[in-house]
């Protein structure tokens, strides 16, 4: 099924610019486990609200942890608040029947607006004239899926969901699997970073980067070359100023499974990337998997998610810096 949402429009709050003098920061201190998140089940994909507030995460959890039985499907996009006095995330809550279904729903990525962007399997036919065959993924990966947006009603909660597009239509979406959506507004437009592995020139899991367009449409990702290699490149977060990009790799010959985070950065936002490496601290960069790093809007808090090994279900930590 081919379908462009011509009437998709993205009302963006309007975003303060940064640009005038890039932030710096001390280095990265040694992660710790996202506190009140992490359970038995898999949990991973996390990612601040814009204003710090809530945690949205992925997680195979069947509950809300007081019994009730929320989830929608085996893998479902969750949310937790911020409980100040007790320095915890609480008040886990499943985002619902919309947000989530059946199929495979993850990489939630909250925007202002109370707009949502996330990935979800519940369709991915569309077609793509020369794109490469897709590879089957390892196991432990989620289905192939889409980059959806929804937004909360304070009222009516969340709306139905509108697919981006599909490639064949003029849209980012194609038949492999789409990651980890991250907006980001500049003053040469608004992009939105995600990785693929079904565009006709992917080399694996690449990173791309769409246009908004003048009617709120996104057009077809473009491959991010300076971020890109022959290994599998996924998952990338763009900080609120569009200075700094996290992503995960397992380049420079690490195994499938052993996927660090890369940073990159640029002096402002109509410049090209410059890629610094992973992340200089064996805490954070482990044997295992650490995968969908994700950077908070002033950029002192990074969030990921860790497999320590292949048949580890996944937690959720973080890491804190300081502005110098």
């Amino acid at each position: 099924m081919h379908r462009k949402p011509r009437q998709l429009v993205l009302a963006l709050a309007v975003l303060a610019s940064f640009e005038a003098s890039a932030a710096q920061y001390s280095a990265w201190r040694d992660p710790h486990p996202a506190p009140g998140i992490n359970t038995a089940a898999a949990e991973g994909c996390p990612i601040e609200a814009p204003d710090g507030s809530h945690l949205y995460f992925m997680s195979t959890r069947t509950n809300d942890g007081n019994g009730d039985p929320t989830s929608q499907g085996g893998l479902d996009n969750w949310r937790a608040t911020w409980n100040v006095a007790m320095q915890t995330w609480g008040g886990v809550e499943n985002l619902g029947p919309k947000t989530n279904s059946p199929a495979a729903d993850y990489c939630p990525t909250p925007l202002p607006g109370k707009r949502l962007l996330f990935v979800s399997s519940r369709q991915n036919s569309e077609n793509c004239a020369g794109c490469i065959a897709v590879a089957p993924l390892p196991a432990g990966n989620p289905p192939p899926g889409d980059i959806f947006l929804t937004r909360e009603n304070p009222t009516h909660g969340w709306g139905t969901p509108v697919d981006l597009g599909g490639y064949a239509d003029g849209g980012p979406n194609t038949k492999g699997s789409e990651y980890s959506p991250s907006l980001v507004e500049t003053r040469e437009g608004t992009f939105l970073f995600f990785s693929s592995n079904g565009y006709p020139d992917s080399r694996s899991f690449d990173i791309y980067m769409s246009r908004q367009r003048a009617d709120g449409t996104f057009g077809p990702g473009v491959r991010v070359d300076a971020l890109s290699s022959d290994a599998a490149d996924v998952m990338p977060n763009v900080r609120r100023d569009g200075l700094e990009i996290v992503f995960s790799s397992n380049r420079n010959g690490a195994s499938s499974f052993d996927q660090d985070i890369y940073y990159a950065t640029r002096p402002n936002t109509g410049s090209p990337w410059t890629l610094h490496g992973s992340i200089p601290n064996t805490a954070i960069n482990t044997p295992g998997s650490e995968t969908r790093a994700t950077l908070s809007a002033d950029g002192t808090r990074l969030y990921f998610g860790r497999k320590v090994v292949p048949t580890d279900t996944g937690d959720v930590y973080f890491s804190r810096r300081s502005k110098r």
